[in-house]
């Protein structure tokens, strides 16, 4: 593990930070768990102290902890500052009491805060809150700012994209690096957006720029390890994950991805399995006419067709005993070739009866849930890396999906626990789930 920096910034010195480095502490104390201990007991050595400017920073810190129900009641008792709405607000928002963030917001303006932040920062709570036509109405309040910041083209960005706006929300982000190249959020955006489009080089680029940056981003560096894998760099991928968990040890995600990772790393070709596969192809291939049998029972056999071992398998004991001339002496030679193989006739039949009863099983959810299972499998709200291998395997309804096994999933080349544990929580909310060969 790469040694964790020392804090630059001191929340709780007895000068506040300004709003520029507390953001700087945000990002570098949340970029790993030992900086979030640390930071944590520092918090806590300052939390019972009732002087103005440690309670406004000890409600400062609770935010950046995302204990944001503390944040704001810590925050409401401190001395009105534009430091003290503007986290407020912030806390607020988390919480989704959007309304109450909005008004924060603008008490901020009257101890001094920036007019350009506030009026974004209020454009992305309206966007938060659904409320479109405020966010804009914001933007427009800001418009002479157009090709000036950085900020007010990624807060654009970001409103043209929940619209579905793509092309005109990936302008802006670009616009946004053009005045400030290392932008995280525009260039994060820009990234999504690209793996969207099926621009994997591009997204691979910004990402790229992201990560080689500090402190630790690990929503691009899992998303790099994704598109990696997906191109079969598995070392990379390995590589950017392994960065995650040396900062984050107990990310879950990443401790299931780097599963997904060494997985993949021999999932994709099997040399043994592959071999027992044409072992197995070999031997129902093999001839009748190679095996010692009587007369009768080899006429018989030439009469039905039945010119393989494969063949054997299609077949019942009650068929072959019905033809003429077929009997038990006949049945028994047949027995003695299958059995040192570990076949016996009608086992073909007998799966594919199996697997016919389990699709009825699944039909007759059809019939009670026909509404629900024609739904496109867009409404589960999955991941970019499960979405793409949905894709690959053709599914675009959830009666595709349901049809399906854990096995099935895990198939699909890049596919892995992670995304499989997704898709089963999500038809789980549904009331429904995989096919199951239980």
């Amino acid at each position: 593990m790469e040694p964790i920096m020392q804090y630059q910034i001191d929340l709780f010195a007895d000068n506040l930070p300004s709003m520029d480095e507390i953001e700087q502490l945000n990002r570098f104390v949340n970029s790993s768990e030992r900086n979030q201990i640390t930071f944590s007991e520092q918090l806590e050595e300052n939390i019972s102290k009732t002087g103005a400017k440690t309670v406004l920073a000890v409600g400062i810190g609770l935010f950046i902890l995302g204990r944001n129900e503390e944040a704001v009641k810590k925050l409401e008792k401190a001395t009105d500052s534009k430091e003290k709405f503007t986290y407020l607000a912030f806390a607020l928002r988390r919480l989704g009491r959007f309304d109450e963030a909005i008004e924060n917001l603008e008490r901020s303006l009257k101890d001094g805060a920036d007019t350009l932040s506030v009026t974004l920062e209020k454009a992305a709570t309206y966007r938060y809150a659904s409320n479109f036509e405020k966010a804009s109405a914001e933007l427009k309040g800001c418009a002479n700012f157009d090709n000036v910041s950085a900020d007010y083209h990624y807060q654009a960005g970001r409103l043209d994209e929940v619209q579905g706006l793509y092309e005109e929300a990936m302008d802006n982000y670009r616009k946004a690096l053009e005045l400030s190249k290392g932008h995280q959020k525009a260039l994060f955006h820009l990234a999504y957006r690209s793996d969207l489009l099926g621009d994997e080089e591009s997204a691979i680029g910004y990402y790229k720029q992201i990560v080689t940056t500090s402190p630790v981003h690990v929503s691009s560096l899992i998303n790099l390890a994704v598109l990696y894998e997906d191109i079969g760099e598995y070392e990379k991928a390995g590589r950017c994950i392994d960065k995650v968990l040396g900062s984050h040890p107990n990310h879950q995600r990443a401790i299931l991805f780097k599963k997904d990772i060494e997985s993949s790393k021999t999932m994709f070709y099997d040399e043994e399995k592959e071999k027992k596969k044409s072992r197995k192809n070999q031997i129902l291939e093999t001839p009748i006419s190679d095996f010692e049998l009587s007369v009768r029972s080899r006429n018989c056999l030439k009469k039905m067709n039945i010119d393989t071992l494969g063949d054997l398998l299609n077949i019942t004991e009650a068929e072959l005993l019905s033809y003429k001339n077929f009997g038990e002496t006949s049945l028994r030679e047949i027995k003695n070739i299958l059995e040192p193989k570990s076949l016996r006739l009608g086992m073909i039949l007998e799966e594919k009866q199996l697997a016919s009863e389990e699709i009825g099983d699944i039909d007759e959810i059809k019939d009670e849930n026909e509404g629900l299972l024609s739904k496109s499998v867009e409404d589960l709200q999955l991941s970019v890396r499960a979405r793409k291998c949905l894709q690959k395997l053709s599914m675009h309804s959830l009666n595709d999906l349901v049809h399906k096994t854990d096995a099935e999933l895990l198939g699909c080349k890049n596919f892995g626990v992670t995304s499989l544990n997704e898709i089963k929580k999500a038809l789980g909310d549904l009331g429904l789930s995989l096919r199951s060969l239980d």
